[in-house]
């Protein structure tokens, strides 16, 4: 059978993805995906210590990062990411430029955290002050707050749970009650929902439309910059981040949304 009329394959743009060891929200990462990229992912060694300063601190060693990058030139990857917030962002700024350094020289080009991706973002909409939602221990809250103190970035509100493992199957109606109690408009300008486990696709225009602000999440703002060095643009409508005509309409909440209330 003749099969020259298909002229494919079709050229793959790959995005390389390093994430923590417990990541379990491949799936998520997929749907800011256009058709035309590929997500290549690899995982950092278990450790057995539960989510922490600890364990932010050891996913995220150089040497670590460089084994997982060389691991994913395998198959050329455009641009590869380090997804992990808490990893990108325990040692503050000059951590984060460190990260992104090392994972330049095991062979990443161009390289991008999340906490990195984070102040691209708030760059983007020019904002300077911002309330945060995490899964996390107050170690690690307060670790968050230092960095984006460091970045002159102001919190003016916060709220986080504690947990120490699974926050993967955290449910909506958690993060949208949290989010509610924090994020107050003429206090905040954006939402920030951290950690590349906690699920937040489906929650973000549905935030945004009833807190009438620009709402971050971690996995957002990582593909978000990823993309943007591929020139191409994240999927995801009526994300303020991602649709600037969503900057000014959003739109109106979905009742029937599972996990919303």
């Amino acid at each position: 059978m003749d099969v020259s009329f298909l002229g494919g394959p079709r050229h793959q743009r790959g995005v390389g993805v390093v994430a923590p060891f417990d990541f379990a929200l491949d799936r998520e990462l997929w749907r800011w995906v256009p058709d035309e990229v590929s997500l290549h992912l690899t995982r950092t060694p278990y450790v057995p210590v539960e989510v922490g300063l600890d364990l932010a601190r050891l996913v995220s060693e150089h040497q670590t990062l460089a084994g997982a990058v060389r691991a994913l030139t395998a198959v050329d990857p455009d641009v590869v990411v380090y997804a992990c917030a808490s990893g990108s962002f325990v040692g503050g700024i000059a951590g984060e430029r460190a990260m992104r350094a090392a994972m330049s020289r095991a062979g990443a080009r161009p390289s991008v955290t999340t906490s990195g991706a984070l102040l691209e973002a708030l760059t983007e909409l020019g904002t300077e002050r911002i309330a945060l939602v995490t899964p996390y221990t107050v170690s690690v809250t307060r670790a968050l707050e230092e960095y984006l103190g460091q970045a002159g970035v102001r919190v003016t509100g916060c709220a986080f749970m504690g947990l120490t493992r699974r926050i993967w199957q955290v449910p909506y109606r958690e993060v949208v009650a949290l989010a509610r109690r924090v994020a107050r408009p003429g206090t905040a300008d954006a939402l920030f929902l951290s950690c590349t486990n906690l699920p937040t696709y489906d929650v973000l225009p549905r935030l945004e439309a009833e807190l009438r602000m620009p709402v971050l999440s971690a996995n957002q703002v990582t593909m978000w910059a990823a993309l943007r060095r591929l020139g191409t643009r994240a999927v995801g409508r009526y994300q303020a981040l991602l649709d600037e005509a969503a900057r000014g309409r959003p739109v109106p909440p979905d009742p029937t949304q599972e996990g919303w209330t």
